[in-house]
């Protein structure tokens, strides 16, 4: 079935669909888009992402290969300065680490290094997120290491239309971009365009319009936060909330104008607060919008361990959307006492 809506047909499907078609697409378009990875040929990759485009573009365009994620990120980086748009798949976020030495000392350095005269249209699809038992080597969310690279954009897209335009884009791009997707919403249906869809790599979303408090979430956390919005609407408080969408370039502007309208945030990732993306998107807002807060900013994340396997434990160590409305609540009770700077003729 599909949708016509006042512009753009739309189609329902899945995240991984999704993402499926904006590869289909986007190799139909470009025959220099090649697809390599582990799994991704025969079997269709781990979550089906690439099932299909062997039987349509062949062994040649999508290449199945040795569970070696540097070598497969170093190969693609070759293949990127040749002339070719490598899309790489690293199956699970946690074994990035293995390629990091390919990322972080080649693919983020070489246009820099020779000066602009070498670009690398490199695209690394990989899946994070915990939520499904997958344990402590399966479920990391590593997004704020790539995000701390320049020179490599680090986007996350929280639904099926986001994760075509996104990746569309990251494979139209002339720089590396490492594009995280949620292994819990490749099941997720949302109505998708149908045809060309790109989402510029650098801009957030406001999901929803709100005068209280901003909720500014990213990725698994966007559902969780309009859930949130939607009981804090019940009690009174209306939130605005925005998808990240990307980390790198981060869409300041946008988030910080929500800020200073609101005064009030929270920031929810799944993610480690630590030194993650929730300190950082913390940090500008504190920087750049302090005047207008009314409230410390607030942040939402997992607690400081290795994600279990078990369940019930993995759940209590996650975060979900009674932390973020329990975080605005705190927030709402909350105003900061101002400091003003004493005038030259009271002093003493």
């Amino acid at each position: 079935m599909t949708v016509v809506g006042h512009m753009t047909s739309m189609t329902p499907m899945t995240y991984a669909e999704a993402l499926n078609d904006a590869l289909r697409h986007e190799m139909r378009r470009d025959d220099r888009v090649i697809v390599l990875g582990e799994d991704v040929a025969v079997y269709g990759g781990i979550f089906g992402v690439t099932k299909g485009l062997l039987d349509e573009f062949g062994p040649g365009r999508v290449v199945d290969t040795p569970i070696s994620e540097n070598g497969i990120v170093g190969a693609a980086i070759g293949m990127a300065m040749s002339g070719l748009r490598p899309v790489v798949e690293i199956m699970y976020s946690d074994f990035l680490c293995l390629a990091l030495d390919s990322l972080a000392n080649a693919a983020s350095v070489y246009p820099f290094v020779s000066q602009g005269k070498v670009n690398i249209p490199l695209v690394v699809r990989t899946q994070g997120g915990p939520g499904n038992g997958a344990g402590p080597q399966h479920s990391k969310s590593l997004e704020q290491w790539t995000a701390h690279l320049p020179g490599i954009h680090t986007v996350m897209p929280s639904d099926a239309a986001d994760a075509k335009g996104l990746l569309t884009a990251a494979i139209r791009s002339d720089d590396p971009v490492v594009l995280f997707e949620h292994k819990a919403l490749y099941a997720t249906e949302d109505l998708v365009p149908d045809g060309e869809h790109v989402t510029p790599l650098a801009t957030a979303r406001v999901l929803l319009e709100g005068t209280d408090v901003t909720i500014i979430a990213m990725s698994g956390m966007v559902r969780h936060s309009l859930d949130a919005a939607a009981s804090l609407s019940a009690a009174g408080v209306h939130a605005e909330v925005i998808d990240v969408r990307s980390l790198r370039p981060l869409d300041t502007e946008t988030l910080v104008a929500s800020a200073r309208k609101t005064g009030r945030v929270v920031v929810a990732a799944e993610t480690w607060m630590r030194y993650g993306p929730t300190a950082e998107i913390a940090a500008v807002i504190a920087e750049q919008a302090f005047e207008d807060l009314r409230a410390p900013v607030a942040r939402v994340g997992a607690l400081a361990v290795p994600y279990p396997a078990s369940p019930r434990l993995e759940s209590a160590a996650l975060s979900g959307s009674h932390d973020i409305v329990r975080a605005t609540k705190r927030l709402m009770a909350t105003e900061l006492t101002r400091c003003h700077p004493i005038k030259a003729r009271d002093r003493g």
